[in-house]
């Protein structure tokens, strides 16, 4: 396993919010580590190594009961400080001599999502999605879809228009408009999104660009990528409300990755389900040609893939990238 300061001191989102019930407890994976998610009485999301101290259990396995979570191999309770309160074989032991801890890591609640930090938060909180509070778009959460890829190839494929023409052939472009006008990208650093790398006037014409679209049309886009795993889409409609789709990768391992997008948008027209529905039919024409590419990993080495103009975003965020000194799902020379 690659250790990754830089992503390992970041915060990734792991589940929805409202899928992390009381009682419940949730299994996943975040940078080659076991997670066990569960919310107490008060509400508090606590996300812990999902291993026993004993003998290495999954914890998620067990059972939450009165704010304690049960192992289920030797029944031993642990309470929401993470420390062993019970051992049922050695019923007589009093808490204070029990000295067995659960591993813990960070966690925050934004966006309606639960947020983990593996190692020690080098930034307060969660990406900044300044739309997310813009109270005329509606929000939808889409997702997740797992994805053999790692989670630097998946944010440079969501940030490529040249595919449009041919992966959402009839969607997104068609081959006879497949040209990429040019674009600029730059750095930025500002109050509503922190910094990064955006491209601006990104155009395209697309047949049927949103659930809400009745023709095709020319869109003006922006990309920024906010962090080493989160980039933010945003549509400029002439004369319209600002409408934007945030792409937020959880990576599972280097190679694998579980990929969550919310959606900020001025439909108030289309169910909830009809709006999945389209975004589920973007990504899943993107899956199979992520889960094609070679190597897995981004590579980040000079001259190990061919670039050409329209590619610009790409390669500024390869160029982050480097700078942010990322290493987990990326090839380098270095």
């Amino acid at each position: 396993m690659t250790i990754d300061p830089v992503l390992f001191n970041d915060w990734h989102p792991v589940a929805l919010s409202a899928h992390i019930v009381a009682g419940a407890i949730t299994a996943t994976d975040l940078l080659d580590n076991r997670l066990a998610l569960w919310r107490d009485s008060g509400g508090v999301v606590h996300a812990w190594e999902d291993r026993c101290p004993h003998r290495g259990t999954r914890l998620s396995m067990g059972t939450i009961a009165n704010d304690t979570l049960r192992c289920a191999y030797h029944g031993w309770r642990f309470d929401g400080e993470r420390r062993c309160r019970h051992i049922p074989a050695l019923p007589d032991l009093q808490p204070d001599q029990l000295k067995a801890r659960a591993g813990t890591f960070h966690t925050q609640e934004k966006y309606g999502m639960v947020w983990v930090c593996i190692g020690t938060p080098s930034i307060s909180g969660p990406p900044r999605f300044p739309e997310y509070a813009d109270e005329r778009l509606r929000k939808v959460w889409c997702g997740p879809y797992d994805v053999q890829s790692s989670g630097p190839r998946i944010v440079e494929n969501f940030l490529d228009m040249a595919h449009f023409a041919f992966v959402h052939d009839g969607i997104l472009g068609v081959p006879e408009q497949a040209a990429i006008p040019d674009y600029t990208v730059e750095t930025f650093d500002d109050a509503d999104y922190g910094s990064g790398v955006w491209a601006k006037q990104c155009r395209a014409w697309q047949p049927r660009a949103s659930k809400a679209a009745t023709g095709g049309s020319d869109i003006d886009y922006t990309y920024r990528v906010v962090r080493p795993l989160t980039a933010i889409l945003t549509k400029h409609p002439p004369g319209g409300i600002v409408e934007a789709i945030a792409l937020l990768p959880q990576p599972l391992t280097e190679t694998t990755t579980r990929v969550w997008i919310i959606m900020a948008l001025n439909d108030f027209t289309s169910d909830d389900d009809a709006l999945r529905a389209f975004q589920d039919t973007i990504f899943l024409q993107d899956q199979p040609i992520l889960e094609s590419q070679s190597p897995a990993r981004l590579p980040l080495i000079p001259g190990a893939e061919v670039s050409v103009a329209c590619d610009r975003m790409s390669l500024a965020y390869r160029n982050y990238l480097k700078r942010q000194n990322v290493r987990y799902g990326v090839l380098r020379d270095d």
